[in-house]
């Protein structure tokens, strides 16, 4: 199982859990199982066609998942995912 570390804006809907386990071959698949476990997550990450939202980045092993191979990046169990959601402001 891969570890996915959850930034504190999806806390609330993991339960308040930092840190969740899940399965998957590829980014997509551990992405897909953590919405299993955690159905709020779900809307917060994907788009209608199912592709990532525009403003959630993925690192896999502090590699941004799309300049590798976006959701079918291979993924293996020891691997770590970090969500951060794009942050915008200033001037």
């Amino acid at each position: 199982m891969s570890t996915v570390k959850i930034p504190p804006v999806l806390r609330a809907s993991t339960g308040g859990e930092r840190e969740v386990s899940a399965e998957g071959s590829n980014v997509g698949e551990v992405l897909n199982s953590l919405a299993d476990q955690h159905p709020d997550t779900k809307g917060q990450l994907f788009g209608e066609n199912g592709a990532l939202n525009r403003y959630v980045n993925v690192y896999l092993n502090d590699e941004d998942v799309r300049v590798l191979d976006g959701l079918e990046t291979a993924v293996k169990g020891e691997d770590t995912l970090v969500i951060l959601p794009a942050m915008a402001g200033g001037r």
